[in-house]
């Protein structure tokens, strides 16, 4: 060793070394999240494909055991359409039967709520001059701003098209990750050589364990949600109450925010319908729903596939608001796990359970010159664990 490199400290050198590193790891990171903004579309696309394949792969597998696999396909598909079919339905029905109603109980609602700002305690009172003056500038406003507004209201026309064409994408991956999924993995993991590839078995199983958990936890406990919800707001006579436990079922699939949002939302309704008590008790009853969901509902179903700390949670769900709006809010979550379950597993620990037929214990294989694998070995390869699903 020169005498240059024995005069650093041993301390500066380790950091050093720990600086460089951790520099390219921030720069690979921030090269795919930046390659992923430029290919959003793909992205969600394939996204949504994944959950919609964890969600139908069960079904699709269980209708495989009484008829041919493509049929199976198809008839899982049509089960989640004529669900989520009905449910629309149902939703639009409810809209289209209580709106009569609920306009005019709004507008005196709103009365209500304005004559309640004029006789504020304290001296905090808002005067009909105050509010008038709120309104015409909220109007001026818009008159202001009517060009720019109109400009993304063009803009919102392109993001319909493009939507059509995310779900369009979204719902040809499903059909083929739920009819040959596994073909395809074992397909690229012969791409692989010999050596490696039971690690990559292991890793991508237990990330696929720990995302097809949470997408199926999330669906089944945002239901739970919005059916208890639906039945609180039923209880209570609150108008519009099948559209308001949706929007709690929709808040179910953003972390953190989404619930929140859709307690205020049927408060708001709530206190405009039937007054300031019914709104207190839909508050309390919906924030009561969320508490049930975080200590019962995902310890039950969830169990420890998403074991992430609620402070790497709040992160990773702010960091995703940043970079990419509602969007990355909805994805943070389950990519961090992954990206943890993934890299746990190849660091040597076992923080789900392993796909079938990998052993942890066995070294691997050895690089041969013959890379096909045995039958027994190609049915490992999928992805999908044997073990109980959440």
């Amino acid at each position: 060793m020169s005498e240059s490199t024995e005069d650093v400290p041993q301390w500066l050198r380790t950091t050093g070394g720990w600086s460089w590193r951790l520099v390219a790891v921030v720069a690979a990171v921030a090269l795919v999240v930046y390659a992923t903004a430029q290919i959003r579309v793909i992205f969600v696309a394939i996204f949504l494909a994944l959950v919609l394949t964890s969600v139908f792969r069960p079904l699709a597998d269980l209708y495989a055991r009484v008829m041919p696999r493509a049929l199976a396909t198809l008839l899982a598909l049509l089960s989640g359409v004529i669900v989520f079919g009905g449910l629309l339905t149902y939703v639009v029905a409810s809209v289209a039967g209580q709106w009569t109603r609920l306009a005019g109980e709004f507008d005196t609602g709103v009365e209500q709520i304005l004559d309640s700002l004029q006789n504020l305690p304290f001296g905090l009172s808002i005067t009909a001059a105050q509010l008038n003056e709120w309104i015409d500038s909220g109007q001026q406003w818009l008159a202001d701003n009517a060009e720019n507004l109109a400009g993304q209201a063009a803009e919102r026309a392109g993001s319909v098209v493009e939507g059509f064409m995310v779900f369009a994408l979204a719902i040809f991956c499903t059909v083929f990750f739920v009819h040959s999924g596994d073909r395809m993995w074992r397909w690229f993991v012969g791409q692989v050589p010999a050596r490696h590839r039971r690690r990559w078995r292991d890793a991508a199983g237990a990330g696929w364990y720990t995302f097809s958990g949470f997408a199926r936890g999330t669906v089944i406990i945002a239901f739970i949600d919005g059916v208890l919800a639906f039945v609180l707001l039923q209880i209570l006579g609150v108008p519009l109450a099948a559209p308001l436990a949706v929007l709690v079922l929709i808040g179910a699939f953003i972390p953190i925010i989404g619930a929140p949002l859709a307690m205020i939302i049927a408060a708001v309704v709530a206190l405009a319908a039937q007054g300031f008590v019914t709104a207190l008790i839909v508050t309390l009853g919906i924030a009561a729903i969320g508490q049930l969901e975080g200590h019962v509902l995902q310890p039950l179903i969830m169990g420890k596939q998403v074991a992430l700390h609620p402070v790497v949670v709040a992160v990773a769900v702010l960091s995703g608001t940043v970079l990419a709006g509602i969007l990355g809010a909805v994805v943070a979550v389950p990519l961090v796990a992954v990206v943890w379950t993934v890299f746990s597993t190849l660091r040597g620990d076992s923080p789900v359970p392993l796909p079938a037929g990998a052993d942890e214990t066995s070294p691997d294989p050895p690089a041969t010159a013959d890379s096909a694998e045995s039958p027994a070995e190609q049915e490992s390869t999928d992805p999908r664990p044997s073990s109980p699903r959440a």
